[in-house]
């Protein structure tokens, strides 16, 4: 069926005003970081880098983005392990209750973020766990692990076992097969979900309000404890900005290799 040219106009308009609901405020955040007004009058009184050097000079910015970044890669690293191993359990063997994992290991990214923070909370309490750095990457990893697992299963099932038992079939050893044969053609599922689920630690916020200590500071944490402070508000308006360039990168990144790695690129 065609759609008529009304009908395009108006997807094209609905899809337009979808997009500018997205992002015309986070233009608008990048724009004012770029502002002499310390009010972030609109429009912009003029043009200065001025925010951006004291943003990179503050202290506790750099110590809140040094420890976002372990702790994204801290998360990361355990997705990747954790999310492979049930791709790998899901996609190459049967049995009973598979397709009920499957679902509880992508439930945990469908749930409120104040649900999984909550319940977080509460077991590491239950368990005598004191908040901090690795309590806030198990946090993160319990929704990482999803798109790693989504990315390696979906390659798993597209690829098939055809070459694995022709490798086999061949002699190769199970470990031989594994880093010839299975690994390459994974790697660019593995750097995409690593990629994403790098930048959903990043920038994760409602989960880590639960599960990080009182002297420890992600940079969206930071971020918002800054963010109705007079004096640091310019600041904060210049690393948000770069927040949301940051988090663009490796989903970017990620996008393209999902997109144009069907046939094992990488």
């Amino acid at each position: 069926m065609t759609l008529s040219a009304r009908a395009r106009l108006l997807l094209r308009l609905a899809t337009f005003g979808g997009l500018a609901v997205i992002y015309v405020p986070l233009l608008v955040v990048l724009v004012n970081s770029f502002n002499p007004s310390k009010t972030f009058g609109w429009p912009p009184s003029g043009f200065t880098t001025q925010w951006w050097s004291r943003a990179a000079s503050n202290p506790g910015a750099r110590e809140a983005l040094l420890t976002s970044v372990e702790i994204a890669l801290a998360a990361t690293a355990l997705a990747l392990v954790l999310g492979s191993m049930a791709a790998f359990a899901v996609a190459r063997y049967r049995w009973f209750g598979r397709e009920t994992v499957s679902f509880l290991v992508v439930l945990p990214i469908a749930l409120p973020g104040i649900v999984t923070g909550i319940a977080l909370n509460s077991a590491f309490s239950a368990g005598g766990v004191a908040l901090g750095f690795l309590t806030v990457v198990v946090g993160h990893a319990t929704f990482c692990i999803v798109v790693v697992y989504n990315n390696v299963l979906a390659r798993l099932r597209r690829t098939g076992t055809t070459l694995e038992e022709a490798s086999a079939d061949l002699g190769a050893s199970t470990l031989q097969t594994f880093l010839h044969v299975t690994f390459p053609q994974l790697r660019g599922a593995l750097l995409a979900g690593g990629l994403l689920a790098f930048a959903l630690s990043f920038d994760e916020i409602v989960v880590t309000q639960f599960t990080i200590s009182a002297g420890l500071q992600t940079l969206p944490i930071w971020i918002f404890a800054n963010l109705f402070r007079p004096n640091q508000a310019p600041v904060v308006n210049v690393v948000a900005a770069a927040l949301v360039v940051a988090s663009v990168i490796p989903v970017y990144l990620a996008n393209r290799l999902s997109e144009g790695n069907g046939g094992g690129r990488l």
